[in-house]
Order: C-alpha cells, then structure tokens, then sequence
C-alpha cells in the first residue's frame, strides 16, 4: 500500500504578516544566528554593531580576549550605545555619557554619586550567548539554549575536516543579494537542487556533477542538512582546484538551521550563506568568501563574480517568481516528489525543513 502524499506548506507560511512576527519574536529569538567573523574584532576593544530578530546588538573583543555580545542599548534611558564597527576603551553612551566597561558593567556616569543609594554594581548592559564556531561568531537570544554542538552534532568538526585552515580565514569578499520574497522561500531554494539542472548550467556543468547530488537530514536530530556531491572533471571545471589536499574533488554544505550554511567549494574552498528577514515579503542573503587572512586571490575573486552573475542572479528570479506565486489564488500546495532512491530529484530536504517552519509557528 502507497504511503499518504506530503503535500508542501500552505501559502499563509510565507505571506501572513502574523506569522511571521510569530517567527520574529519565537523562531529566531531562539535560535543560533550569525554574527560575524572573529577577524572583525582582532583587538580589545574592536566591535561591530549587527541586528538579529528585530533586536540591535554588539560584539565586543574584552580585555580577557573573550567576545561577548550585548543589546545595544543603555540601561539608563534607552540610548542605542554605538553604531557601525569601531574601537574603545570603554562604552560610552552619546545620550548622557553612561561609561560602561567591555564586560558591560556599569563604570560611570555624570552626577551619578549624588543619587542617595545608587549602586552601580547593580547595572550591567544585557548579555546575549555568543559562540565561537571555528572562527564565526554567532548569537542566540536565548538564554537557555542548548549549545551549537547539541544543535549541529558534529558539524564543527566535519567542516575542519574539509577546511583544515579555516583557523586562518577571513573573509575577501561579502556579497549582500536583496530578495524580494519572504526568506523561507530563499532557504527552501538553497536546500534543495531538484532545480539545479534545469536553472544552474553553470554550477551543474562547471562545478558540481548533479547526478551525485544528494542532500541528507542528520541521522542525530540536529537542524543541519547536508549536501553532498562530486566536483565536475577537471576538463570541465570553470576554475582551477589543488587536488593534492584531502577532499579536494568534493562539494559539502552544511545548512544550519533556520538562516547560515557553509559551503565548502571543490578546492577547500570556504564560502557561507546567511540570511535576514527583512519582513515578510523581503530579506537579505549575504555571501561570504574566504581567504587565508583575506588576503587577495584572483582565483577566488573570479569565482565569486561567476557565482553572482550566474547561480544568484538565476536564483534570485526563481524565488521572487515564487514569492509571487504564493499570493496567488489558483495556488493549491501540491505533493513533494520524495523519491525512495533520494538524490538530486528528491525533495526530502523540503519535506524536513518544512517540519521544521511548521513546528516553529504551530507548536
């Protein structure tokens, strides 16, 4: 007897502004988010100003070397604390001059020992969980989250293998791609590569071979996807790659659930995806691509303009052609093709990350 068809989402997941604030204040507030890469705070006192689920935040270098993250705003009357990227001794708030040090205690204010009682041991700007995830600072608004190991079971350790300099990395080059679609769409877009022969000749002839495509949820119960595939012949391939490094002629992506994935390119090479939702109808994919110590590569610059002016551009219609077709009223959600045999034709990686969007707004 066939097993029962699963059908994909209903459209109001992607179009109703209700649930999506559900997943502003629920899914994204407690989840593991992107921040940044360590190189952007080499020194004490370094920081960068980011935003996550509507909330402004900072990360700081302190004196200890620690990278600690904090809302981004002062204790004493809201005052957003800094902007932008910078360096300081201390955090000082423009509003009254509120002086707090990089572990975000209170350390000073004007006309504060005046206060009868006033204690300043008391007042600390609010902390956020920061890891440090081989070099990628990330946030979690949660408190009680579990940590990013518990979430991606082995992961860490799996991208080492294929990045084994990943120490050593900065970043050369960030691509910022504004979509007009709501970011559940881009991700679903990203997780799956059914489409990839039919719309990316360029990844699918000159990159990747389709046919070994396969993408796998983890056996564990973590939120990652994994994709895994061999690279084209090298007659084929539309840059040169050193074959003489372990995993050379592979292609891995890890996708972390619900908005980073990092690639790692045939070559070794390092490339991350994450997104932000803008609102419901938009949101913000950012590429990143890796050098040892950013340093300069023509290599690396050629394939990220490849990279944009093809499989981006490319996807960047399919998902606002979707977006689109989801406010359709002749839209009906039909079966995902989960195909036993898996591979690139299969939409089992949907049929996981959409248990996942519904449980994050239905539970």
């Amino acid at each position: 007897m066939n097993a029962p068809l699963i059908h994909s989402l209903d459209a109001r997941y992607y179009t109703d502004p209700e649930i999506f604030e559900t997943e502003m204040q629920g899914l994204l507030a407690r989840t593991w988010q992107f921040a940044g890469h360590v190189s952007q705070i080499p020194n004490v006192g370094d920081y960068f100003a980011f935003q996550i689920a509507g909330q402004n935040l900072f990360c700081i270098r302190g004196r200890d070397g620690e990278a600690r993250t904090f809302y981004n705003v002062c204790q004493h009357r809201a005052h957003e604390l800094v902007k932008d990227t910078g360096n300081t001794r201390v955090v000082v708030c423009p509003y009254h001059a509120w002086t707090y040090e990089l572990t975000g205690q209170l350390r000073a204010g004007p006309n504060i020992k005046s206060v009868p009682g006033f204690d300043k041991e008391k007042i600390c700007l609010t902390e956020v969980r920061t890891e440090d995830f081989n070099g990628f600072i990330f946030v979690n608004l949660d408190d009680d989250a579990k940590s990013m190991d518990e979430w991606f079971p082995g992961v860490r350790e799996e991208i080492r293998a294929f990045v084994p300099n990943i120490d050593k990395l900065a970043p050369l080059e960030w691509v910022e791609i504004e979509e007009n679609c709501n970011w559940k769409v881009s991700v679903e877009n990203y997780s799956e590569c059914y489409h990839c022969p039919i719309n990316h000749a360029t990844f699918a002839e000159g990159v990747v071979k389709p046919e070994t495509y396969d993408i796998q949820p983890d056996k564990d119960g973590g939120y990652v996807l994994r994709h895994t595939t061999e690279c084209q012949s090298m007659d084929k391939m539309t840059y040169p790659i050193d074959t003489s490094v372990p995993h050379s002629e592979e292609y891995q992506s890890w996708f972390l659930w619900p908005m980073v994935s990092f690639q790692c390119y045939p070559g070794n090479v390092l490339n991350t995806y994450h997104w932000r939702a803008r609102d419901v109808d938009h949101c913000t994919v950012y590429r990143g691509w890796f050098t040892e110590d950013g340093a300069e590569s023509d290599v690396i610059r050629g394939l990220a303009v490849q990279d944009r002016q093809t499989t981006v551009e490319e996807d960047i219609h399919l998902v606002e052609s979707v977006h689109k077709g989801l406010k359709s009223r002749g839209y009906k959600p039909g079966p995902l093709v989960l195909d036993p045999k898996r591979g690139v034709n299969s939409e089992h990686s949907i049929q996981k990350l959409q248990q996942w969007m519904r449980e994050a707004v239905d539970e």
